[in-house]
């Protein structure tokens, strides 16, 4: 695959409105051409034409090109916040699903399968990548909390929502650009399937706090 490299010319800037694009783009080029461990800040700002002080404005460390920050975690704060009090838990989660997938990820399926493969050449950036999916479902965990819904429940939902989420996104990646499904579709795949699979058998049944789930396992929302 032929490789197109981007490079700026002209001083460096004090200050650019695009400033974070060009790290990010300068920075995946040359995890991509080099490798993660040998590139560093100052090679980053270097080929952006920004400065370091710049860089750290915008990101912690360089790995954080990569996971974006806080990013999804505040915008999956806001978006529990947003939702209406009504709003059934399960329908919560799922048209926050969506909300991701069709604002962060759409139309980008390229950008991220070169994310991943970087990720995936680092043991460290993969312990990151563990380590973001968990501090994602801590907050999803808390704001259900936030919102009257038990503990058990809102950890249950949280850490499912993540996990879907995760392995939709993966099947995304892997699939032909021209398959038609889209990244929430393929999310509503992924909860049929854990609905299929929690249905196979009764883990309440014959159980005296319970009597059984006799009405059997919710229908997952798709709207």
């Amino acid at each position: 695959m032929t490789r197109h490299v981007i490079t700026y010319t002209g001083g460096v800037s004090r200050w650019q409105p695009d400033a974070r694009e060009r790290l990010e783009r300068a920075a995946i080029e040359l995890f991509a051409a080099q490798g993660f461990a040998a590139t560093t800040v100052p090679q980053i700002t270097a080929r952006a034409g920004l400065t370091t002080r710049t860089f750290f404005r915008h990101f912690a460390d360089k790995r954080e090109v990569l996971f974006g920050g806080e990013e999804i975690p505040e915008f999956a704060a806001q978006i529990i916040a947003d939702t209406p009090p009504s709003m059934d838990p399960l329908a919560l989660i799922v048209n926050g699903l969506r909300t991701v997938a069709e604002s962060r990820f759409d139309g980008q399926r390229e950008e991220f399968r070169q994310r991943r493969a970087i990720i995936m050449s680092d043991e460290g950036l993969m312990e990151r990548d563990r380590g973001k999916r968990a501090a994602l479902a801590e907050v999803i965990r808390d704001g259900l909390v936030g919102r009257g819904i038990n503990a058990r429940t809102a950890a249950l939902l949280a850490e499912s929502s993540v996990t879907v989420l995760h392995v939709a996104l993966n099947e995304w990646l892997d699939s032909d650009d021209d398959n038609g499904q889209t990244l929430f579709e393929l999310i509503l795949d992924a909860l049929a399937s854990l609905r299929a699979a929690l249905a196979l058998t009764d883990p309440g049944a014959g159980h005296p706090a319970t009597g059984g789930l006799a009405g059997g396992v919710p229908e997952m929302p798709t709207s």
